[in-house]
């Protein structure tokens, strides 16, 4: 495959900001997208970095958007302003996109992954914007959130609490970021195909559980898994593998 490192103009943080795309190296498109997201201690260049990721794509007629999203998890932070990361997505990366290249600009031609706080962000953006996206895939997600049961926060949760609550503000639960509140608000016709996984010794095993369940409570279909692992790179590198089969049936790859 082709790599393009891409330097814009992000009106929503008002600053410049970078993107790896990987091009399909033959046919003249248009091609669907995947747009991979980072974890929070990372940035747009780690997938490709840490993992196997263009051979696993070799051949396919796909492209993918590889955004940086610094720590700002994928949310229009409530402080400081400015921090709109949520907007930087779904309005100007995928505008600039789907401007520059030869993309499928709908929904079926459309699919976003991640892990961790990217696990986050591709799960919470494909139920709040289920026009835009047709499945979404999370590894390792954070997809409950450190503020919405205090006295089972690990140890690495608590430490992240007041960057949250910069973020997603004191009340979250229920609230225009919350997955679980998005889910249930998801249009029935308009529910992205869903795909889950986290490792047994993974410390948000809990939180994707609880995701799980609740999934399973509102009736909304979706792959969950458990793998042996941790909240590591080995396991991301291999288990990429399975959400990309899972979003190459999605688009009908």
């Amino acid at each position: 495959m082709a790599l393009a490192q891409m330097s814009f103009f992000s009106r929503s943080l008002r600053q410049s900001t970078h993107l790896n795309v990987l091009l399909p190296d033959a046919g003249s498109g248009p091609f669907p997208v995947w747009y991979l997201l980072h974890g929070l201690s990372d940035d747009y260049s780690m997938w490709l970095r840490r993992t196997s990721l263009e051979r696993y794509l070799a051949a396919l007629p796909l492209i993918v958007v590889m955004p940086d999203g610094g720590r700002g998890w994928y949310t229009n932070a409530q402080t400081p302003p400015g921090r709109a990361y949520e907007d930087h997505l779904v309005k100007d990366i995928m505008t600039f996109v789907d401007r520059l290249l030869p993309t499928i600009p709908r929904r079926e031609g459309r699919v976003i992954g991640g892990l961790s706080m990217g696990g986050y962000g591709a799960v919470k953006l494909a139920f709040k914007h289920p026009e835009l996206f047709c499945a979404a895939a999370s590894h390792s997600g954070v997809l409950m959130t450190p503020l919405h049961k205090p006295e089972s926060r690990s140890k690495e949760l608590q430490l992240l609490h007041p960057e949250f609550e910069s973020i997603f503000g004191s009340h979250w639960r229920g609230g225009p970021d919350d997955p679980v509140a998005l889910a249930r608000a998801c249009p029935i016709h308009l529910r992205p195909a869903l795909y889950i996984d986290c490792g047994t010794n993974d410390f948000l095993l809990e939180q994707n559980r609880e995701f799980h369940a609740a999934l399973d409570g509102l009736r909304i279909g979706h792959d969950y898994h458990e793998f042996p692992g941790d909240h590591q790179w080995d396991y991301w590198d291999t288990h990429v593998q399975d959400s990309l089969a899972f979003l190459r049936r999605a688009l009908r790859l």
